[in-house]
């Protein structure tokens, strides 16, 4: 049976559309709140293609946004995208001209290469109020349907474009879209979860070269002084990644790397120091990543200099890097940051968090991941240095935020996604969760867990899941205890002495909250003249005394002397 077609048929309509509006359009932030995803159900939005013109003597872009859509239920009336409107008398915002609807089975390639004729479709209904742009649907769509809905636009973004002068004072173009920020200069269903395929089409003046996701389809100078550049990104990513870099650059092509070609782009000035700092660790890092979690999901990978961030910023296949990343002396501190945003390519982007309550299944895993590579790449020594040296900084951060969750629970304003506590906490939760179920299983289980949520959205329930099926072990404690609740860590109080062969310990734990952890720890005694032993006890009271046999009386007991644990605290040798 025939489905009904919910909207007039008009072939390519689409497809036939956007040059032309694309030559006319080159003619002529409110605190977020509670997350109530799905924001649109029965959609799925299946690929975007933005049109983006942009000039020198205006902050002001012009925009055309077109969105492939499959509707997933029946009798859905309307289609609500995020786009920050120009409200209040404020000069920055999104004015929208008009809104299209059409349907057919046109490819969302062909929207972006079209004749010369437009024929956008339906001309529909819509309302822009506040920062929600609802399209009315011509008749209530049915489930399996498809349709191509388009947004004319215009506007001086407040954010998530950044235009003005890098540090050099040249005219600059960047995106910066984490966490829900693209809204301010894109119309999309702008939630971390919302993956989707994209195509950028750039239309700037001639000097600057344009970077983005993906691979590059086009550039054509397409009148005197302007220069249409076309990227597209054919594997599914959500709306914070989606990312633009306008400037002169200097672009270094490193080779092609397992079939993905690895890019430098520097502005112009910083070509030597650029193509030098950024030429390594990456191959290395690729290398390792792929081998151990499993294959690079995206087109490229290009490292980019850019002014609209200030550390790094994991766009995928296109990682953006801060002003000052270029030095010429492949600093420590930058070595550290191409790391960490490469193994976000994994862990963030293939492999997306499905809210952002679970940004440490992100930010967690990026900083552990770091250290990993420090560990295979620089020896242990400089791994068990990074991991001991946020220990001091989480106790302290949990001394003035003694309940703060790594976990957050239906966070209200995304500004406050992210402390440092997803980052370096959330490394710890794993570090422990591989000391507890053996490092090989531990990569066995981030390999399954890699592979089955690959392009799509995880949450940190699936990921404990996953290890559970390879460790054989219930986790649930281990999760709620790290994750869900507050306190830093172990915080071990005790005084010991030795007597008649053993060592007589006390030992509390003295969380902030009275959170009672169960846990394996290590500890070395140390003799005078250095002689060392070491057993191993299992904590899992508020307070304990141990007697340990020990064959000579150590002068010292040094607590996880193989930094595996998250903990603070002191032992005081009672000499009695």
């Amino acid at each position: 049976m025939q489905k009904r077609a919910l909207f007039r048929s008009r072939g390519a309509l689409i497809a036939s559309s956007l040059v032309l509006a694309s030559a006319l359009l080159l003619g002529s932030v409110a605190p977020a709140a509670a997350d109530t995803y799905p924001r649109q159900p029965g959609v799925d939005v299946e690929e975007y293609v933005f049109r983006i013109s942009l000039l020198d003597e205006t902050d002001e872009i012009r925009g055309l946004t077109t969105l492939a859509i499959r509707f997933v239920e029946d009798g859905v009336v309307s289609l609500v995208l995020d786009l920050t409107g120009r409200t209040g008398g404020r000069e920055t915002g999104m004015t929208v001209d008009g809104a299209w609807v059409a349907s057919g089975d046109t490819e969302a390639t062909a929207m972006a290469h079209a004749p010369d004729t437009a024929d956008l479709g339906a001309s529909a209904q819509f309302s822009h109020t506040g920062d929600r742009l609802r399209i009315t649907l011509p008749e209530p769509s049915a489930a399996g349907e498809r349709a191509f809905i388009t947004v004319s636009y215009s506007g001086a973004p407040d954010t998530g474009l950044e235009i003005g002068p890098n540090k050099y004072g040249d005219r600059t173009f960047f995106s910066d879209n984490w966490p829900s920020k693209a809204r301010n200069w894109l119309p999309t269903i702008d939630h971390i979860s919302e993956k989707a395929r994209t195509q950028m089409v750039v239309t700037a003046p001639s000097q600057y070269q344009v970077i983005s996701n993906g691979l590059l389809v086009e550039e054509t100078d397409i009148a005197p002084g302007l220069r249409r550049t076309h990227w597209r990104q054919s594997v599914p990513i959500p709306p914070w990644q989606y990312m633009v870099g306008v400037a002169r650059f200097a672009v270094d092509h490193l080779g092609v790397y397992r079939g993905v070609p690895v890019q430098t782009w520097v502005y112009a000035q910083d070509r030597d120091a650029g193509f030098y700092d950024f030429s390594y660790p990456t191959i290395e890092v690729l290398d390792f990543y792929s081998d151990k979690v499993g294959p690079y999901a995206y087109e490229k990978l290009a490292n980019v200099q850019s002014n609209s961030v200030r550390g790094g910023m994991e766009a995928a296949s296109a990682i953006l890097y801060g002003d000052d990343s270029v030095s010429g002396t492949r600093s420590l501190r930058w070595r550290n940051v191409i790391i960490h945003e490469i193994a976000h390519q994994w862990f963030g982007n293939a492999v997306t968090e499905a809210d952002w309550d679970d940004v440490w299944l992100s930010e967690g895993f990026a900083t552990y991941f770091t250290s990993l590579f420090v560990e295979h790449a620089y020896g242990r020594d400089e791994f068990a240095a990074r991991m001991a040296d946020t220990r001091e900084g989480i106790f302290r951060f949990y001394d003035s935020r003694p309940e703060y969750r790594i976990v957050h629970d239906n966070l209200a304003d995304t500004s406050q996604v992210t402390t440092g506590m997803q980052y370096v906490k959330g490394a710890w939760v794993l570090h422990m969760l591989r000391h507890r179920i053996g490092t090989e299983t531990f990569w066995e289980g981030i390999r399954r867990y890699y592979a089955r949520y690959f392009n799509g959205q995880a949450t940190t329930a699936q990921f404990r899941e996953a290890m559970e099926e390879v460790s054989g072990e219930d986790l649930t404690e281990f999760f709620q205890q790290w994750l869900y609740q507050g306190s830093a860590g172990l915080l071990l109080h005790g005084d010991w002495r030795y007597e008649n062969g053993n060592v007589e310990l006390n030992l509390a734990q003295r969380q902030v909250g009275g959170t009672v952890y169960r846990m394996p720890i290590t500890l070395e005694f140390v003799a005078a003249d250095g002689t060392a032993t070491r057993t191993e006890i299992e904590i899992s009271d508020a307070e304990r005394a141990y007697s340990i046999p020990v064959e000579f009386e150590p002068t010292e007991i040094v607590v996880d002397p193989d930094v595996w644990l998250l903990h603070g605290g002191s032992l005081t040798h009672r000499q009695e």
